[in-house]
């Protein structure tokens, strides 16, 4: 197995670079957290480099709603011995936002492809149809669409 692997898109590094702010996240197995984010999110993988054990993945990049997402295993060797993924540190206090056009029919698809619910989807104050699913490995995504009611 090759120890990089890309997926053949002439502009990858213009998707890399054109974002300015990217949320990079630790997971305890990347390899199953790309195949959730393909199924909950509509995920585009356009990279993935593994690490000299062959096993875990040091980085790969995903496009979600448009936007990149980064991802790797946890490398608790590279970080003093501690590990650094939500289920490690208790939790996370950051939420990954995705303002979408549908939010239920992408609710739906989050929750079936076995996303936990945190905050039921429901019409808020503020506007919008909104709610919050915490993943398997323990990351927080709100999604947000303008409520029809609004």
């Amino acid at each position: 197995m090759s120890q990089t692997q890309h997926q053949a898109d002439p502009n990858l590094h213009e998707q890399m670079t054109a974002h300015r702010i990217a949320p990079h996240i630790f997971v305890d197995d990347a390899h199953k957290a790309i195949d959730f984010y393909k199924k909950a999110f509509g995920a585009v993988e356009l990279s993935r480099h593994m690490a000299q054990d062959g096993k875990r993945i040091m980085h790969a990049a995903l496009i979600i709603n448009n936007s990149l997402l980064m991802l790797c295993d946890d490398f608790p060797e590279m970080a003093g011995g501690k590990s650094r993924t939500p289920k490690a540190l208790g939790g996370s206090p950051v939420f990954i936002h995705l303002q979408v056009p549908d939010v239920d029919a992408w609710w739906k698809r989050a929750i079936d492809a076995g996303g936990e619910v945190e905050l039921q989807l429901a019409d808020q104050f503020w506007g919008d149809r909104y709610g919050i699913i915490r993943d398997p490995f323990g990351h927080s995504f709100s999604m947000g669409s303008p409520s029809k009611k609004a």
